[in-house]
């Protein structure tokens, strides 16, 4: 188990030319482990991870270990659809001593089952560092099916999945196939508790970024056993989650973040700012949850 309850999949702040803002991120950092949060995912999807070079991943994981200084746990995002590119960072964040990683499904050229199952042990063989597979059919346009999560769950290495599928019954099948041999990660927001239910442990959230005590706060209850109070805070959050993926992500979490004066700037291309309909929806939606905008 790498952990167990709220683990952020972290923005990345840049500067106004472009460039990653470092000492903005180890900003981030400090929020997130005062709020709580047990994990923390660097370069994923919520990261920009696909317009980010493999040496600017490689700062960004070294300089979260170094922030965190062992007060929570530092994923690093190394997935690729290129499963050569996607062995080299991985084995480079396992000379780094990163905790784990996190390896999306090949995208665009996409693959069989039987391909994925290449694809992680091929990984898995050149570094040996823990795996959580991120399964999100929207982005990548190729699902992991329960049967291969079963197979996958075989390699020692492959210890998690973070499930963005959307489909209830796959993870709940997936949780029935795999049992103890492969913790469960919501990778939705808005489905945390479910997953929590069919035997998750936790999430890799978005938005953590602007609610992290919140997030930790359900997650934490849920595995306390308070259920009830759990479901409260998820439903109290629901029309929040909802805004915060009204487009592409990370486009509304960022402006909220800037809204919030967290400073964490702009966007790479092909990502643009949020639309002014849109922005006005976010900002009300976060007012009527409590926050100061």
């Amino acid at each position: 188990m790498i952990f167990k309850g709220c683990g952020t999949a972290l923005v990345t702040p840049f500067t106004d030319t472009g460039a990653v803002h470092f000492e903005k991120f180890e900003e981030l950092i400090d929020f997130q482990i005062e709020n709580g949060v047990h994990a923390l995912v660097v370069c994923g999807s919520t990261g920009e991870s696909s317009t980010l070079t493999d040496d600017e991943k490689l700062e960004l994981l070294s300089v979260a270990q170094s922030r965190a200084n062992k007060r929570a746990k530092i994923l690093l995002g190394t997935g690729s659809n290129s499963t050569e590119q996607a062995a080299h960072l991985t084995k480079a964040a396992a000379a780094r001593g990163a905790d784990g990683v996190m390896i999306v499904t090949p995208y665009y050229n996409k693959t069989t089952q039987a391909g994925l199952i290449a694809h992680y042990d091929y990984i898995s063989s050149r570094a040996d560092i823990p795996i959580i597979v991120y399964n999100v059919p929207a982005r990548t346009g190729l699902n992991i099916t329960p049967e291969t999560n079963r197979e996958l769950a075989k390699n020692p290495n492959v210890v998690a999945t973070k499930e963005a599928s959307g489909n209830i019954v796959q993870i709940m099948e997936t949780a029935q196939l795999c049992g103890d041999s492969l913790d469960i990660y919501a990778g939705n927001d808005d489905y945390v508790l479910p997953v929590m239910a069919a035997g998750g442990i936790g999430v890799i959230s978005t938005a953590a970024n602007i609610i992290p005590k919140d997030i930790c706060e359900m997650t934490n209850k849920y595995l306390s056993g308070e259920h009830a109070q759990a479901l409260k805070l998820q439903l109290k959050m629901m029309a929040l989650i909802r805004v915060l993926f009204c487009e592409v992500n990370p486009i509304p979490v960022k402006e909220a973040m800037n809204l919030l004066g967290m400073s964490v700037g702009g966007y790479r291309l092909p990502l643009v700012g949020i639309g002014t309909k849109n922005r006005e929806l976010l900002i009300a939606e976060m007012r009527l949850y409590g926050l100061e905008v």
